[in-house]
């Protein structure tokens, strides 16, 4: 019988764990009545080793299971997520939560999973707040926002009660500048299981191990992406700076290495560019964008969410290449699609009583 000491010392000892004793570590770690010295202790040493496709896939599938039921299956199999880690540093705009509106404008259901920020000054649901979308809506509302919309927002908290007993740990481990598998895990337990996902990842050492576990946890179709914008520099994202790493999965799993903007018709542009700011800031921005302001986007951060709208479609296999891709997302930005979509987004939320935004 393992306790989560004794597969802390097998960590320490340089073993791997295999995907029962990793899915035993995730239940131990989900415990109130366990230590938070051994839950640290055990996540520092599987750092230290480095994590396995095998202990991420069983720790994603332990807290999926995990997760409260919103009642959405009748959309998972068309649905995408399109999301980061976080963790990448770089205070960019929102770029993958004005992808999903650009997506559920072309009739894509999106599984929008986040939480508020925690390493930047705007994370997706600060700025889906501030657009007036209620964050822990009732589960009935989501499905009609899915119905009338193509668009549902799972808030993180509100969706992963088990995580209370994970917190604390984290909060220590942030503490002291340490990462943990739970920095990778966000996308992959999405509430809702979309059946399709575009994931950045914060590193690039990760974006093979991360295709190979989305794989393993039987998703249809997807890509896991590393931005290398500049020297120094990294994004949890595709862009139009620099080059992008990426390495897909299920139907698009032979899909793998480098991506520039140029492969694609896109000009590059500089990390600057993508640059976001406070919570008010991108919503200004993000209104600015979706009305075709030229003057006040700059074009490589509006070909940034081109690039990344192109490649979801073309995931949810709504195209059949990302040139397509990208023209589609332009054609719906650029006709006022998505701005039309974002009002009635607005309207759709306005109407819930105070009670509903529970």
């Amino acid at each position: 019988m393992h306790t989560l000491q004794t597969l802390t010392a097998q960590l320490r000892a340089g073993s791997d764990l295999s995907y029962d004793e990793a899915e035993s570590a995730a239940q131990f770690l989900a415990l109130a009545e366990l230590d938070r010295d051994d839950k640290k202790n055990f996540l520092l040493a599987l750092s230290d080793k480095g994590e396995t496709v095998h202990e991420v896939t069983a720790f994603a599938q332990t807290f999926r299971n995990y997760a409260i039921d919103a009642g959405v299956e009748a959309w998972a199999d068309q649905a995408i997520d399109v999301c980061g880690t976080g963790g990448d540093g770089s205070g960019t705009f929102n770029i993958s939560t004005a992808v999903s509106f650009v997506v559920a404008a072309a009739g894509v259901p999106v599984f929008k999973h986040g939480n508020r920020s925690i390493t930047s000054s705007c994370g997706s649901a600060d700025l889906l707040e501030s657009l007036g979308i209620a964050l822990e809506a009732p589960h009935d509302v989501l499905r009609d926002s899915l119905k009338e919309l193509n668009f549902c927002f799972f808030f993180a908290p509100a969706f992963h009660p088990v995580f209370k007993q994970i917190v604390p740990v984290r909060q220590l481990l942030a503490a002291e500048g340490k990462r943990s598998i739970f920095n990778l895990l966000g996308p992959l337990i999405n509430p809702g299981r979309p059946a399709h996902q575009l994931l950045g990842v914060y590193a690039p050492e990760w974006v093979n191990p991360l295709a190979d576990a989305l794989d393993a946890l039987g998703l249809k179709a997807g890509w896991v992406a590393h931005g290398l914008p500049e020297q120094g520099a990294a994004l949890d994202e595709l862009s139009c700076a620099g080059s992008n790493l990426m390495a897909g999965f299920g139907r698009l799993k032979s899909e793998r290495g480098e991506l520039l903007s140029t492969q694609v018709g896109l000009k590059p542009c500089r990390l600057f560019d993508l640059k976001g700011g406070g919570v008010q800031g991108n919503r200004q921005l993000m209104l600015r964008l979706l009305a075709g302001d030229s003057d006040g986007i700059i074009a490589g951060l509006k070909d940034s969410v081109l690039l990344n709208a192109g490649v979801a479609l073309y995931i949810a296999g709504r195209v059949d290449c990302l040139v397509d891709g990208i023209a589609a997302a332009r054609e719906l930005l650029d006709s006022g699609r998505v701005a039309q979509w974002l009002s009635r987004v607005q309207e759709f939320y306005k109407g819930l009583t105070s009670d509903k935004h529970g």
